[in-house]
């Protein structure tokens, strides 16, 4: 460890000594179970949404269970409010790390890597000098939260010290849709300016879980990694993670799973599962065990049994793309007839089971679309975000040209409706856009008529050959004109013979 970090671990322990000692005499912290009770009283924010279904009570401090699809959030308790996320931390590095290096790097332990994790800290007994590969590594990370491979890994990808890192983790988090949170280190060891939240957690979850192979090692139980020259020892780690098959709170649906323990950030648990094709994510910090694993439980079942999933494309009449011609292309242009529009049809909504479609409520956004998007229409119930759908150009292959379908983005929408309850969307995008296929045509046509009339000269006429015999060729013609010209002037003068008698 280095001075500067020396430094500052003295630094931190002088405050805490600092703060014990300013805590006023005869009044005592809360007590465990009091902490336990105040956060139980805590408001769950969708249990005041009207109709919506009534969440479980947890211990967690903040909660939060999401469709991993839809990003529809079905449980919010405190969901914003910042929170020490432990290991839990050790999701986003193996994801960057999964989404930037090869699993068969190698990954070299340096002497800061190993001594700079706190005594008592989970590690796997690795020494300055080893080596493991990448794919060893991410499964040390993520089955047995080791600590000083979670710092190599980010050595490997900075090439440089683990704390160059961290901007990499927060530019990472905000593209994922974080909201408040700030990472100092790759593994969630303490530190006042390492936090998040549970919405940013289950943004980063998303992310994670969608990748198969992160989720292969986030639910394996057992680590082994052999003995090899660069890494002598034959390496055993059982994961702690107890919603796993054979451990003490099994959960039958779970598809993987990360825990996370400091003194101040208490148990955390970032989980995913899965049933009848739902697929949500559960988070809860700050919980006592073992209250994070019956939370985490409680809010899967919850989940599971009063929420669904509806596609868009099949329950949408208000956006009615296909009831009218004008969005159909025409045979003379495009050599069929097919939608220049159409929902995507993979896009869906999770509402309560309760619930019917026609209680949804939508509004349509033309900004901040991706690429082929026309327009996103984003789906609510009472007032709690369940789901968005996009409004795609159409692609077809009949198109005999390719033309460049990009639309301006400066463009004023307007969405007209043409009939009761029918909204025709992106207008003018639409109208701007055949105009420019059309007046592109009509530039083709004209510029096919002006080959097809153009006089070209042989290619003979532009070498020098063929321009000596040109110029022969004109001369010639000139020659026989003035003979021509010289025989008619002739024919018509009087014959000097005719003056005389003879």
């Amino acid at each position: 460890m280095n001075i500067n970090k020396k430094l500052k671990c003295l630094l931190s322990g002088m405050l805490s000594l600092i703060l014990l000692a300013s805590t006023p005499m005869g009044v005592s912290a809360e007590t465990k179970d009091e902490i336990i009770q105040r956060q139980r009283d805590k408001i769950v924010e969708t249990n005041q949404i009207t109709n919506w279904p009534m969440g479980p009570t947890v211990t967690a401090d903040s909660a939060i269970l999401m469709d991993a699809e839809t990003g529809a959030i079905l449980y919010a308790k405190d969901i914003h409010s910042k929170q020490y996320p432990a290991s839990t931390t050790k999701i986003l590095t193996a994801l960057i790390a999964a989404e930037n290096c090869r699993m068969d790097e190698i990954v070299t332990f340096s002497y800061d890597s190993v001594h700079d994790m706190p005594r008592g800290s989970s590690h796997i007994a690795i020494d300055p000098g080893e080596e493991l590969t990448m794919e060893q590594s991410l499964q040390a990370i993520l089955i047995a939260s080791a600590n000083e491979v979670s710092f190599a890994v980010a050595e490997h990808i900075v090439d440089g010290d683990w704390e160059d890192f961290a901007p990499i983790m927060n530019q990472r988090a905000t593209e994922l849709g974080c909201l408040n949170s700030n990472f100092v280190n790759p593994n969630g060891l303490p530190d006042d300016n390492h936090y998040t939240t549970a919405y940013d957690l289950a943004m980063i979850g998303k992310a994670f879980f969608a990748n198969e192979l992160l989720c292969k090692y986030a639910s394996s139980t057992l680590l082994h990694i052999p003995p090899t020259d660069k890494q002598k020892d034959d390496i055993y780690a059982a994961t702690t993670n107890e919603l796993f098959k054979g451990r003490k709170y099994p959960y039958e649906h779970i598809v993987a799973s990360k825990t996370g323990y400091t003194d101040d950030a208490k148990n955390c648990l970032v989980s995913c599962a899965e049933k009848d094709g739902l697929k949500l994510i559960c988070v809860v910090l700050h919980d006592y065990a073992p209250e994070q694993y019956k939370d985490t439980i409680a809010l899967f079942d919850y989940g599971f049994a009063n929420f669904e999933q509806l596609n868009i494309s099949q329950v949408e009449t208000k956006y009615n793309i296909d009831g009218s011609n004008f969005f159909y292309n025409n045979n003379d242009i495009f050599g069929s007839s097919k939608p220049i529009l159409s929902l995507n049809t993979q896009d869906c909504i999770t509402i309560p089971k309760t619930a019917v479609f026609e209680d949804v409520t939508s509004s349509i956004s033309y900004t901040d679309t991706a690429p082929g998007e026309v327009a996103v229409i984003t789906y609510s119930y009472h007032g709690q975000v369940i789901g968005t759908a996009s409004v795609d150009l159409a692609v077809t292959e009949e198109v005999s040209y390719a033309f460049d379908t990009s639309l301006p983005t400066d463009t004023t929408i307007v969405a007209a409706p043409k009939e009761e309850n029918v909204i025709f969307i992106n207008v003018i995008k639409v109208i701007l856009w055949i105009l420019g296929i059309s007046a592109g045509l009509i530039v083709l046509i004209i510029l096919i008529s002006i080959v097809r009339n153009y006089h070209f000269e042989p290619a003979t006429s532009r070498t020098r050959r063929g321009w000596l015999k040109s110029r022969r060729k004109k001369r010639n013609r000139y020659q026989q004109t003035m003979n021509a010209q010289r025989r008619r002037k002739k024919a018509k003068r009087p014959s000097r013979l005719r003056d005389y008698d003879f």
